[in-house]
């Protein structure tokens, strides 16, 4: 049984049940095999399981961190939202986004989140434990992320890289994929709030 499902609405354990079921066997570790459960039963597809990606140790790092108390950064207050409740109920978790540090109209060229990350990172790339980085809907916030820690900044403890859409988000995630940062990300154009919401909740409930 999954962490904490004892305390779940029966509708929801008997979700993850079926889906264990279908998913069969899948060669992944527990904190893995939670994520991709989370991202099954969010997204109502079976199949997701074939774009995610893990780099080595990234749970555990994830999960660590969350205990020590790391904050969670979140491109939209959409994906803050799917976040906070688990936060809450579990680790007391602090939520932000990125958005709290943005310009009121985009910079010239660029977006309202790819600033706020800019802002943000400056002041929070001192924390200890880093951060833990959900990136949802701002490929171009994700590509910030990414060049600042290639010029020398603090890196984040957790990437959780799933943009969604179709206008910068391959270059952003193969980006991610080469940056060597520790990460779960999606392939191709699949990802938005409520999947990185899912992926960084089932390390929240894992942490209790």
């Amino acid at each position: 049984m999954m962490a904490g499902m004892e305390q779940d609405h029966p509708i929801f354990t008997e979700s993850i049940r079926r889906i264990r079921s279908a998913l069969g066997e899948t060669g992944l570790g527990g904190l893995e095999q939670q994520v991709l459960e989370r991202l099954v039963h969010s997204s109502g597809d079976l199949s997701i399981g074939t774009l995610l990606r893990f780099s080595a140790g990234a749970c555990e790092a994830g999960a660590d961190a969350l205990r020590a108390g790391a904050l969670i950064l979140t491109d939209t207050e959409m994906a803050a939202a799917s976040v906070r409740p688990m936060a809450s109920r579990t680790l007391g978790t602090s939520v932000r986004t990125m958005l709290e540090w943005a310009p009121l109209t985009a910079p010239v060229g660029s977006t309202r989140t790819a600033a706020g990350m800019r802002a943000a990172w400056q002041q929070l790339e001192a924390d200890r434990p880093a951060p833990i980085v959900l990136i949802g809907s701002a490929p171009t916030a994700l590509e910030v992320l990414l060049k600042l820690v290639a010029d020398g900044a603090a890196l984040p403890t957790l990437v959780i890289g799933m943009p969604v859409g179709f206008v910068g988000v391959a270059e952003s995630k193969r980006h991610l994929a080469e940056s060597g940062l520790v990460q779960i990300r999606l392939e191709g154009s699949r990802g938005g709030a409520g999947l990185v919401g899912a992926a960084v909740n089932a390390l929240l409930r894992a942490s209790e």
